[in-house]
């Protein structure tokens, strides 16, 4: 195990649940964002209706992740009230803990089971979707990627639970 990972391990071993609070999916790149109250988690694919199903199996950014509380940073840094989850394109939207943490982590959400991998870094679009500035108010706060390695549905309300790693039993 990386050092990093090491350390972030340990530093979760006491993370509270956090809550799955929306979902979005987008059948084509660059499409629309559709949003539902539950999705399927496909193993090692992504989730039902979302383009990335539909690239490499296997690959590390099969779903994407973004804490509300990121979401709340980003809006102080661009000067919005509110963002909709939707402009920033991610696929699920957390709350309650704390997503610097969740790097190289396992992760519940719902019935299914994701391990995440790299940050997700915002791309120009973010200066399209929230003024300029845009990408440079998301860059530390784009979240996280993630692949699934349990499927299983996943629906809005859903605790998400940091599975212990087997270094921490």
């Amino acid at each position: 195990m990386k050092a990093q990972a090491r350390l972030l391990d340990k530093l979760c071993q006491s993370l509270p649940e956090g809550r799955l609070e929306w979902i979005g999916l987008r059948s084509e790149r660059r499409g629309a964002v559709q949003v539902v109250g539950s999705a399927w988690a496909v193993e090692d694919q992504g989730l039902e209706g979302d383009h990335r199903m539909t690239k490499t199996p296997g690959s590390a950014r099969q779903v994407t992740i973004i804490s509300r509380e990121f979401i709340e940073s980003i809006c102080r840094h661009t000067g919005h009230s509110s963002i909709d989850p939707a402009l920033l394109r991610r696929n699920l939207v957390i709350s309650g803990m704390n997503m610097n943490l969740l790097r190289h982590q396992r992760l519940q959400v719902g019935e299914a089971v994701l391990e995440t991998t790299a940050l997700c870094h915002p791309c120009s679009r973010m200066n399209e979707a929230l003024g300029p500035g845009g990408a440079a108010a998301m860059f530390g706060y784009g979240g996280l990627c993630a692949r699934i390695i349990q499927s299983g549905r996943m629906t809005v309300g859903d605790p998400v639970v940091r599975l212990a790693a087997a270094s921490d039993q």
